[in-house]
């Protein structure tokens, strides 16, 4: 133990003199496009140091030791694991899911022969049985223990910084600015101590840190200044006030979209280009801006470029009842665009009337989802339509016969001819209108238009609300920003699903849970019973009824659902409910301006119908 502890103490003399020894060596610009950045050294060493200094507090905690003292070092450990988050998120992502797992059961299915179900030993774990009501089960404890302990110096022996470029680590400083923004302050991972802004300072010092080596490639030095200023302005503002009382809104506006003006700056000034090739798009200054996402990266792979026309014949087949069935139905039938594209029914109604057994969803923002159909079994925007189209109570037709009726249209063979070469195929049908709906994201709102800094006309209380909305009432740690759906930050590969315990009706007194299977199915996995996809709550105003069953016709009564404690607040069983059973307390002007914050995303195609 004197051994690591001296470790530790020559870890923070090292922390305090590198850069200082770095600004006295380096005199000349060099960073490099074309060869491996020259501070992988010193970064990796920051890195080596941080971890180190993580696991030294984790060994120091045991299930014999009084819980004050594993509370206190849990603490440095975790302040420590903030310290090396950013450069774990961009260089070792699986080990940031490992480590940083909400304390859920998670389940992988290949197929019914590969099921694996996962229960988490993560620092979010570790949280909640040190601080959580329950007694502590020291089993459960000593499990997440080893597993920290164990895990966190593998992770430093298997690190992989040695040939970054240069781009790399800036790109690192990007996602990790993306990651506070949308998830490091919302209380996302610190579950029960709300510890979130001041874990958020300690990722913004490794940024400073990381900075620190690159002071002297500036060109403009004037860059480095402005960060070193920001940064400096941001860790106050992150230290100025409590979690409740935190104004995310301004933070975001002010200081997540100057630092993503200077990551672009930065950029410039060192000559390199970030990657396009991700779901984000590296040169969008602002979270809520319609070019935050790389859109391509949305599409089917191969998919021919997104452009006016093709989504203008994508947007004619969407409307075309003479395509998918005996001209009573076309996509619109059941997709309103008035209503934000759902069509006013707790349940989508079928082909000759027949109710289907779930809410019609909204389209706008579908693009920004991994998977499709509340129970996820939908692979992208072309697979879904094929979904559909089978389907013997929606449109019921052989995929083939959609390709047939539109080679006999002239003009719709006009325009495959510009478009597509001529080949009507039922996958370029396919095509053109899942086109159409990724043009459904204009990022327009009266929201988006204040937040972006084209108008000041956000009340009060929808600047409250979505305060709220990201902070107390923990709305964000599931529907996630930009797009407020469950497809998660900062890489956007995933989304997510939940079991909230909706019941089948819509009394709070005497509720009856829901028998939809949702996720059970196809692999009859008793642990993904009731999951359903996280939708996105932007026009939520206009796409009411609510939950994947219709069962709530006012965002009133949604808002009454969740500060309960959704079906296990209710009373109801629930043995895999993954939102917390404890109300959240709210108090009814706040649940007033959460809704009205919500009612600020409709978009402005849709306003006059809001």
């Amino acid at each position: 133990m004197k051994i690591r502890a001296c470790l530790y103490l020559a870890s923070i003399v090292i922390l305090g003199f590198t850069s200082c020894k770095k600004e006295k060596k380096l005199i000349a610009k060099v960073i490099s496009t074309e060869h491996p950045s020259m501070f992988n050294e010193d970064i990796r060493t920051y890195y080596i140091q941080t971890l180190d200094s993580a696991a030294h507090y984790v060994q120091l905690m045991d299930t014999l030791n009084p819980l004050e003292s594993n509370r206190a070092n849990f603490l440095k450990s975790r302040e420590w694991y903030k310290r090396f988050e950013p450069l774990l998120i961009a260089y070792d992502y699986e080990n940031y899911l490992s480590m940083n797992a909400p304390n859920l059961l998670k389940v992988e299915m290949e197929d019914y022969t590969d099921i694996k179900r996962l229960k988490p030993k993560s620092y979010q774990v570790l949280e909640e049985l040190l601080y959580g009501e329950d007694a502590i089960s020291n089993k459960e404890l000593q499990s997440v223990l080893i597993y920290l302990q164990t895990r966190i110096p593998y992770i430093g022996r298997n690190h992989i910084i040695y040939n970054q470029r240069d781009r790399h680590h800036l790109k690192m400083i990007r996602d990790a600015v993306v990651n506070i923004a949308t998830k490091g302050i919302t209380g996302f991972d610190s579950p029960m101590l709300s510890n979130s802004l001041k874990e958020a300072v300690y990722n913004y010092e490794t940024l400073k840190h990381v900075l620190g080596f690159y002071k002297n490639t500036f060109t403009n030095l004037e860059v480095y200044q402005n960060w070193m200023e920001e940064i400096d302005t941001t860790i106050a503002v992150l230290n100025s006030g409590g979690f409740d009382s935190f104004d995310r809104y301004s933070f975001i506006k002010n200081h997540t979209s100057k630092q993503l003006r200077l990551v672009n700056q930065t950029a410039a000034d060192w000559g390199i280009v970030l990657n396009t090739s991700r779901p984000l798009n590296p040169k969008a200054e602002n979270l809520f801006a319609k070019d935050f996402f790389n859109l391509k990266m949305f599409a089917m792979q191969g998919s021919p470029p997104i452009n006016e026309t093709r989504v203008a014949l994508g947007r004619d087949l969407f409307n075309d009842k003479t395509l998918f069935s005996t001209g009573a139905m076309s996509c619109a039938t059941c997709h309103i665009k008035e209503k934000a594209f759902t069509d006013g029914n707790a349940k989508a109604i079928g082909k000759n009337g027949v109710e289907l057994l779930r809410n019609t969803p909204t389209l706008p923002y579908a693009v920004y989802q991994t998977t499709f159909f509340y129970d996820g079994r939908g692979d992208g925007l072309e697979g879904q339509i094929v979904s559909v189209v089978n389907n013997e109570n929606e449109f019921h037709l052989d995929l083939n016969t959609i390709g047939d009726r539109v080679r006999k249209n002239p003009e719709y063979k006009e325009q495959f001819d510009l478009l597509y070469n001529g080949n009507i195929t039922n996958l370029n049908v396919r095509n053109a209108i899942a086109t159409y709906i990724r043009s459904l994201a204009p990022f327009d709102s009266k929201f988006d238009r204040n937040i972006q800094g084209f108008e000041e006309t956000l009340t009060d209380d929808e600047v409250l609300g979505f305060n709220l909305f990201m902070g107390k009432a923990a709305c964000a740690t599931c529907h996630f920003p930009p797009a407020f759906n469950g497809t998660v930050p900062p890489k956007y590969m995933e989304t997510e699903f939940e079991d909230l315990g909706v019941p089948k009706n819509a009394s709070f007194t005497h509720p009856i849970l829901d028998g939809d299977p949702g996720q059970f199915y196809p692999f009859e996995v008793e642990e993904k019973r009731h999951f359903f996809k996280t939708a996105t709550v932007r026009n939520i105003a206009l796409t009411g009824p609510y939950m994947h069953n219709g069962v709530y016709t006012t965002l009133e009564e949604v808002m009454e659902f969740y500060n309960v404690g959704g079906g296990q607040g209710m009373g109801l069983e629930v043995p895999y409910q993954t939102l917390p059973p404890d109300s959240l307390g709210l108090e009814q002007r706040e649940t007033d301006a959460i809704i009205a914050f919500m009612r600020t995303l409709t978009d402005k195609d849709f306003e006059t119908s809001d």
